[in-house]
């Protein structure tokens, strides 16, 4: 009896990081992501295009490099870089949508994003 329990706890723990990635993996693709700030100095209104290729968040703008990550839940953080500009945002994605909030040096707002 104990062998067939353990065999299934090993089963189960090998699963995990599988549906771990697979439900990551539902936010794969193309997304536009509308930048915007409480300050016109900071600029209002930017929009870029982000990939997510299993939860791994890339640009595809050669003026801003993106990185990060999705979580299963759905929860995203992300760095831009552009020249020697940085932010990072954290927020949430839920089917073809998401928002969150960003930091950056001086400048701070908000983010939506739809799938492309």
């Amino acid at each position: 009896m104990g062998h067939g329990k353990t065999k299934f706890a090993l089963a189960l723990l090998l699963a995990l990081p599988l549906a771990a990635k697979a439900e990551a993996a539902s936010f794969d693709g193309e997304w536009s992501v509308r930048i915007a700030s409480s300050s016109s100095e900071c600029g209002n209104g930017a929009t870029l295009s982000i990939g997510i290729n299993n939860g791994t968040i890339a640009s595809s703008n050669a003026a801003v490099k993106a990185s990060g990550h999705v979580a299963e839940a759905g929860a995203i953080s992300v760095t831009l870089l552009s020249g020697i500009k940085r932010a990072v945002g954290f927020g949430h994605l839920s089917g073809v949508s998401g928002s969150g909030t960003w930091r950056g040096t001086i400048c701070s707002g908000t983010w939506t994003a739809q799938r492309i």
